[in-house]
């Protein structure tokens, strides 16, 4: 029986959100359009994870889409899913991932990032430090994707703030402060980013072959291990 991949997101208020998120879920399945592909949100939009897990029928392989660790990566998801559908397997949370810093560098130069100036990848934070440690080696390969220091930094839980490493980069030579924008998708915390006093901040990361990439590669850490199943993926489509 095949495996179906359920994309497990937050959720949000603001609609342009729950829109990407429907894109990026788009771009998995034409990676791999011989793979069952559903979205389901942990709260707020819809439809929610839980009744996307009842519905769904055979093995099941959850991928959370969070770019790092948490209360949600943790402990609300995988109860969810211990709810829903304990026999189901959830997959490892998409960051940090070489992948995700190539997206983040394509943003970064459809904004306009020059080669003198300061970068700082900005996301939303967490009461986690495990988390917060996520982004920072998230920031890690940035910098080697980009050949220049990365400063991790964050909107809410963290340290140091947005304000701060602002603060810190405009001590040194760069004429200009970049923020790389380390979420998925247009919300309230991306609009603290683009209210922060920066000079320039890219796009979320949004709908992006690599970032669909980067989910079969979760789904198929795991797809092995589901009870039952004989996975033999089809090659991503690149």
């Amino acid at each position: 029986m095949v495996t179906t991949l359920v994309l497990a997101a937050h959720g949000a208020r603001d609609p342009r959100w729950a829109a990407v998120m429907a894109a990026v879920a788009g771009r998995v399945r034409r990676a791999r359009p011989g793979t069952p592909v559903e979205l389901g949100f942990l709260e707020i939009s819809s439809p929610p994870l839980t009744e996307v897990l009842a519905c769904v029928r055979g093995p099941v392989v959850v991928v959370p889409l969070l770019l790092a660790g948490g209360y949600h990566a943790h402990i609300d998801l995988p109860a969810v899913v211990a709810r829903a559908r304990p026999d189901a397997v959830v997959a490892g949370r998409l960051g940090p991932h070489p992948l995700l810093a190539s997206v983040l560098a394509r943003r970064l130069a459809s904004a306009g990032l020059r080669s003198c100036d300061a970068v700082i990848l900005g996301a939303a934070g967490s009461s986690d430090p495990a988390a917060l440690d996520d982004v920072r080696a998230a920031a890690r390969l940035l910098a080697v994707r980009l050949s220049r220091p990365v400063t991790a930094a964050f909107a809410a839980n963290g340290s140091p703030t947005i304000g701060e490493a602002l603060d810190g980069v405009r001590t040194g030579p760069a004429p200009r402060a970049v923020i790389a924008s380390y979420l998925l998708a247009p919300g309230f915390f991306h609009t603290r980013l683009s209210e922060s006093g920066a000079d320039l901040v890219s796009e979320p990361l949004g709908a992006d072959d690599d970032l669909a990439a980067l989910v079969w590669t979760r789904f198929d850490e795991v797809a092995e291990t589901v009870a039952g199943t004989a996975c033999r993926p089809d090659p991503v489509a690149r």
